[in-house]
């Protein structure tokens, strides 16, 4: 949570900043003078400006919290990856000496959840197969849990900055009829304000719903990976108890 906490300060410290210097100038500029002065990078904040500070301030918000919940999972998943063939293999070569204790210090000194499953798995040796297996599906489950923690965070921003672009076109709406009726015209001149916020605070919310869904499909293809491997390695090591206990037995 901590983490979390200080990725979002971090790039809410970056938005605020590279925003600032744009909403001090006194008149906003053209254009075509934006991108000739600072290219497309200028030219997108000054057009978050003109979508109306209120909405696209909650779009950039749920961009920024979004992408620090991404970010954090990534972190996660990656750091929970390990070579899982080769701790298999150093697992089944302590057990085929008889090292049990050897296999469990393999197992407790390899990060990630698939060492932690074998780790369990093995602390249920002498109880039976049947205890081992049941003891690593049940921690198979809560590994799994680990692993898409915060995932649902993400899809909630992934639907808010959309929904939020989109009554920001509703918004910019009402200000269109707003001046229709005040000026008692439709001319485009009337409307175009209204209309240009609306169209703005949409771009932008799709937008962002469309980077964070691209993390999020990367994110679940960590995790499905990681869970294949968790299973994978669970079949190992029960065949390699089963291989185990009869060598032994005897």
């Amino acid at each position: 949570m901590k983490k979390l906490i200080a990725i979002v300060a971090l790039m809410g410290f970056l938005t605020v900043g590279s925003v600032q210097p744009i909403m001090a100038q006194e008149a906003p500029a053209t254009e075509q003078t934006v991108v000739e002065e600072g290219g497309i990078h200028k030219a997108l904040k000054t057009k978050f400006i003109e979508g109306s500070a209120d909405f696209m301030s909650l779009v950039a918000i749920a961009l920024v919290i979004g992408l620090a919940f991404c970010i954090e999972r990534i972190i996660y998943l990656s750091l929970a990856e390990v070579n899982t063939k080769k701790l298999m293999a150093d697992v089944e070569a302590a057990l085929e000496k008889g090292d049990v204790e050897g296999a469990k210090t393999i197992c407790r000194d390899t990060r990630g959840p698939v060492a932690s499953i074998c780790y369990q798995g093995l602390m249920r040796i002498d109880e039976g197969l049947d205890v081992v297996e049941r003891s690593v599906v049940s921690y198979g489950g809560l590994q799994a849990g680990a692993l898409e923690k915060g995932c649902s965070w993400i899809t909630l921003f992934i639907a808010m900055a959309p929904s939020l672009g989109f009554l920001g076109t509703v918004v910019g709406m009402v200000m269109a009829f707003d001046k229709i009726q005040q000026a008692g015209d439709i001319s485009p001149t009337v409307v175009a304000g209204g209309m240009k916020v609306a169209l703005i605070t949409t771009i932008f919310g799709l937008v962002v719903a469309l980077i964070l869904q691209v993390f999020y499909n990367y994110i679940l293809s960590k995790i499905e990976a990681l869970t294949s491997a968790m299973e994978d390695s669970s079949i190992t090591l029960l065949d390699t108890i089963t291989k185990y206990n009869l060598k032994f037995k005897k």
